[in-house]
């Protein structure tokens, strides 16, 4: 119970808070948004105010016309203005502008427009108008240098092609189409963290600097601090800040199943860093990975009834949101919302009916592998060794019909240590418990498997992969960084398994863009870190 004394108190702090800030605070009318005040009408159509920027300007001899954006809405905001008022725009500019909302009977696009009473620019874009406003200002002599490079906006009303935009990621959001991707980012995380928290699962954030590569594959990223000593103070501590090498995640994988064995159910949505020389539409050094782990589970069914579901669940929802809507038919409408080879509308939803169809197919490796050397490819497909790109994009086609394809059944020596041998495998042709979830075109978006819950099997495995050394196991020495993940098996180890989704491809795929650099607003990939 709170003291009364603390409550009395508490009540004539916020009354003060409230006094004081109610008297100086300068009203501000509330402002609408593109997408809101194009989807409705205000019941107070005078004094409507929008705030946003010039996207372009159309003048006439009486009149002019500017669109205005927000990113709220592919669709920009029709603003009439006098020549006057519109005198001082230029694209890119801030503006905030208030006026009527009426009806324009003649447009073909819009049911209405804003008939400007009032211009203010908030923020200008043009070069000259920028130096003329600082042009009177305290400026050194370096400044004044800096200022006198600064150009015109960069963005203007006509098709930008997505290499163009790359070099310029700080501003890329502003085009219609990337707006629109920043809203599916954010709305598909929405979807997503509802579906698990419907499922009681538990979202949590697990470390981006570790002490392993969890896949075992050598392609991480090594971190150091700039103090960092060049030789080693003791066999413990070789001078680096955490007195051993670091490195930043590949997945989160090994950690969530040490919160598994805590709470249950996990989840995350978590950046990951692979240090991938590829430069292929596919692959980025810096991406987002959503990933769970059940535990008490006895098969990875449950795991692929899981994905099958949420995917499901969530094209879904998006199909019924404004942003899903422009993804499938307003992005390829407009010149400048248009991405190169980005997939035409009619395809877009076949993917879509497909991600919301009732039941995906699901085969395995060896079937896979059956099917494909039926068929001519430039690599031959041989069991025992991975699928290449050209593999997988004919087994989602052939075998998904526009659905997304499971393949499950991996054999064990091109899979990474933790997954569950399969049993009754011929020796021969031993395989995992572990599947991957296949799409048209994007290929791999999915992984997952269960995990080696056993403690002998996990070292021998261990052993066999060259990630600890020969000698007694169990020792420090021995298991090196991962003695903490041995320890698991130790404890109350059960049955459990768990799935990676590149996030970022998947959207790549429900957005029918090509490339995955195009979805993620400042990509990150070997020889590019533009800011």
């Amino acid at each position: 119970m709170v003291p009364s004394c603390f409550a009395t108190c508490s009540r004539a702090a916020l009354h003060h808070s409230k006094g004081f800030h109610s008297s100086a605070r300068r009203h501000v009318p509330k402002a609408w948004s593109v997408a809101k005040l194009l989807n409705s009408k205000p019941s107070d159509p005078e004094g409507v105010v929008v705030n946003g920027w010039v996207r372009s300007i159309r003048n006439q001899k009486s009149v002019s016309f500017a669109a205005i954006v927000d990113g709220s809405s592919m669709e920009t905001l029709q603003a009439t203005l006098t020549p006057s008022q519109a005198e001082s725009l230029s694209n890119g500019a801030a503006v905030r502008l208030t006026g009527l909302w009426r009806g324009t009977p003649k447009s073909k696009h819009q049911s209405h427009e804003l008939y400007v009473q009032d211009v203010k620019i908030m923020g200008p874009s043009s070069a000259e108008v920028s130096k003329a406003r600082l042009s009177h200002s305290s400026l050194t002599a370096g400044s004044s240098k800096l200022i006198s490079k600064w150009q015109d906006y960069p963005l203007q009303k006509k098709y930008q092609s997505p290499e163009n935009l790359r070099a310029m990621p700080h501003i890329r959001s502003r085009t219609p189409f990337n707006a629109a991707m920043l809203r599916l980012r954010s709305q598909s995380i929405t979807q997503l963290t509802r579906f698990f928290a419907d499922r009681d699962f538990t979202q949590t954030h697990p470390p981006i600097v570790t002490s392993s590569d969890c896949e075992g594959a050598g392609e991480v990223f090594w971190l150091s601090a700039r103090e960092d000593r060049k030789e080693a103070v003791s066999a413990e501590d070789d001078g680096s800040f955490f007195r051993s090498r670091k490195y930043l995640t590949v997945s989160s994988q090994l950690h969530l199943e040490a919160l598994a064995q805590s709470v249950g159910d996990v989840w995350t949505l978590s950046p990951t860093f692979r240090a991938e020389k590829s430069e292929t539409a596919r692959h980025l050094s810096e991406f987002y990975m959503l990933e769970a782990e059940m535990p008490f589970i006895d098969d990875m069914s449950s795991l692929m009834d899981l994905i099958e579901d949420m995917l499901r669940n969530l094209t879904m929802n998006l199909y019924e949101t404004q942003v899903g809507q422009e993804i499938l038919h307003g992005a390829r409408s407009k010149p400048e919302g248009v991405v190169k080879d980005q997939v035409l509308e009619a395809e877009l939803e076949k993917r879509w009916k497909g991600m919301m169809a009732p039941s995906w197919p699901r085969i395995s490796y060896a079937e896979a592998i059956e099917i494909l050397q039926q068929s001519k490819f430039t690599h031959r497909p041989v069991w025992g060794e991975g699928l290449q790109a050209e593999h997988e994009k004919y087994i989602a086609s052939t075998i998904g019909k526009g659905m997304p394809v499971f393949v499950t059944g991996y054999p064990k020596t091109i899979k990474p240590f933790y997954m569950l041998p399969s049993v009754g495998a011929a020796p021969s042709q031993e395989t995992v418990e572990c599947f991957d979830l296949l799409v048209p075109e994007v290929c791999e978006i999915a992984g997952g498997s269960m995990r080696e819950h056993r403690s002998h099997e996990l070292l021998e495995a261990m052993r066999e992969h060259k990630l600890i050394k020969d000698g007694e196991p169990g020792t420090d020495a021995i298991l090196g960084p991962l003695k903490w993940y041995a320890e698991l098996r130790q404890w109350g180890s059960v049955p459990h398994g768990g799935f990676g989704l590149g996030f970022d491809r998947l959207l790549a795929y429900l957005a029918g863009v090509p490339n995955v650099k195009e979805v993620v607003t400042f990509p990150r990939w070997v020889g590019r870190c533009d800011c």
